[in-house]
């Protein structure tokens, strides 16, 4: 599995408990580098689109951002990480 599929399975139980109306924190961790392969954060999973939205999206659109992120994270697992 990777650092960044590590990341967001790490973080999702935090987002899943967060209460309704409490901000959604940004998924980064400072490991800010494209993989030109995918066009994904090596450090978050995102894409550039979905890191330069970030400021601007609503809660609503934010859990939206990390319910994709967990289901890249979860795309990202393999055989020997099940």
């Amino acid at each position: 599995m990777s650092p960044a599929a590590r990341h967001i399975r790490r973080q999702w139980p935090r987002l899943a408990d967060l209460p309704p109306g409490a901000p959604v924190p940004s998924p980064c961790n400072n490991v800010c580098r494209i993989d030109d392969a995918t066009g994904l954060c090596q450090g978050c999973l995102r894409t550039l689109e979905e890191i330069g939205a970030w400021s601007t999206l609503s809660d609503a659109h934010r859990r939206e951002v990390w319910r994709g992120l967990r289901a890249r994270a979860d795309g990202a697992a393999t055989p020997e990480d099940a």
